[in-house]
């Protein structure tokens, strides 16, 4: 049996409190509007409540809503339907913490997106991962290994982002979001997952 990627995508974006990422997560949500993907916005309450030094939560809420056209996901039982009406194609954790990362490989529900996430895999469909966390290949690199042998999930081709200073950081390469995403619809992934370190 062969997949066959759907016409329009409907995309569940779920973004956590990876804020160093924020403006990168704005830049690939435009560009996946202007494909033409159908997306819907999942928020972390940490992604959609707290302050940082990249953007005040109300404003990239705000923002995000405003590029997808759509209100986004904000509490677990507002998640919790998207796996009884099955009504999305894919969704992506971008960016994913290890926080997130970890609690997915363990069976934590506490997050709309983890709730997201564990009810799109009830229907077998492809989850992908666009990690962004400190401790990656440290106190994660366990979580890591397992979550990319499970089957249905995918990840963002990822690098160092700062091995002088940060050894254990990974960062996925965000520009390839779209790429990922077409790829684990067709059952693959997009490789090579590992690339060169960022500059």
């Amino acid at each position: 049996m062969t997949n066959t990627i759907p016409e329009r995508i409907a995309v569940g974006f779920a973004i956590t409190g990876s804020f160093c990422t924020f403006s990168k997560i704005l830049n690939v949500l435009e560009k996946m509007v202007d494909k033409n993907y159908d997306i819907t916005p999942i928020f972390s309450g940490k992604s959609s409540t707290l302050d940082n030094r990249f953007f005040k939560a109300e404003d990239f809420v705000s923002k995000v809503q405003k590029i997808t056209g759509k209100k986004g996901i904000f509490t677990i039982p507002e998640a919790e339907p998207i796996g009884p009406k099955n009504n999305l194609d894919i969704l992506i954790i971008a960016p994913c913490t290890g926080n997130t990362m970890a609690k997915l490989c363990n069976g934590i529900t506490d997050s709309a997106v983890l709730m997201a996430a564990k009810a799109h895999l009830r229907n077998e469909k492809p989850l992908v991962i666009s990690i962004s966390t400190n401790d990656a290949l440290g106190m994660n690199f366990s979580n890591l290994g397992r979550l990319m042998n499970t089957k249905n999930i995918y990840f963002v081709p990822f690098g160092q982002d700062n091995f002088e200073k940060k050894s254990h950081s990974l960062i996925a390469h965000t520009e390839l979001i779209p790429d990922t995403i077409d790829a684990a619809l067709a059952g693959k992934q997009l490789q090579p997952v590992i690339r060169s370190p960022f500059a």
